[in-house]
């Protein structure tokens, strides 16, 4: 298939427009992604309930979105939560006390200890990777490639 540039960048207008307007009409707050979905408010009461679960059928129907059930999960934040349960459908979606986002863990108690613990673990194994793969064990050569190995996991 070939286009014109002209008809390449109407294509990528008319495709944000379109992907933009899924969230018209939802309460929630949606982050969309490359190929991932989050939606998210406040739930302190039964009203605010309601409302993520009405906007999370309506987006579903509006928009003709088939649900990977497998992967969908409810992560509850804050204390005193009181962790009302949501569905796709007929059936309920499972709580999760963690989840992966872009890289960072974010548990429900929003600290940073398994992040930084995971971290940690990754740092401690890479010089012991160095050790087994390297024929000298000089310290001119371990100190450097330790350094540009485990410093960026440690910064970041």
């Amino acid at each position: 298939m070939s286009s014109t540039p002209q008809e390449l960048v109407s294509r990528l207008v008319l495709f944000n427009i379109f992907v933009c307007a899924m969230d018209s009409g939802t309460g929630c707050t949606l982050s969309k992604f490359v190929d991932d979905t989050k939606m998210c408010g406040a739930v302190d009461t039964l009203e605010g309930m309601d409302a993520i679960q009405r906007d999370l059928d309506r987006w579903a129907h509006v928009n003709l979105m088939k649900f990977n059930k497998a992967k969908c999960r409810v992560l509850h934040l804050g204390q005193g939560n009181p962790g009302y349960k949501h569905r796709l459908g007929n059936e309920g979606i499972e709580s999760s006390p963690e989840e992966e986002d872009l890289g960072v863990l974010v548990c429900k108690k929003l600290n940073m200890t398994q992040q930084c613990t995971l971290i940690a673990q990754k740092a401690n194994c890479i010089p012991g990777c160095i050790k087994s793969s390297m024929a000298s064990r000089a310290r001119e050569g371990f100190l450097p490639l330790s350094s540009a190995l485990v410093r960026p996991n440690l910064e970041s």
